[in-house]
């Protein structure tokens, strides 16, 4: 599990792009294409390092006005599947 301390950030290899013929963001890596959800594209628009994972999830609970718990709770389990994928850097 990841720690709120965590200071999570994509890969090298990853990017986080517009598909323009799709209309939709897609979270590229080497032989994988995902399409985010809205929620999981918010979280992974801030992934860069520079904020922790309790500073991400601070934030996205005031600009939603959504239960700090619940904010946490999705951050945490994203980016502990990024994690485990390969496709997040933490520090």
């Amino acid at each position: 599990m990841i720690s709120d301390d965590a200071r999570p950030r994509l890969r090298p290899h990853v990017h986080l792009r517009w598909d323009a013929l799709r209309a939709a963001w897609v979270l590229l890596s080497p032989e994988r294409a995902t399409f985010p959800d809205p929620v999981a594209l918010e979280i992974l628009r801030a992934l860069d390092g520079r904020l922790t994972v309790g500073e991400l999830a601070d934030a996205l609970a005031a600009r939603y006005q959504a239960p700090r718990a619940r904010v946490a709770a999705d951050v945490t389990a994203l980016v502990s599947r990024l994690a485990r994928d390969g496709l997040v850097l933490t520090r």
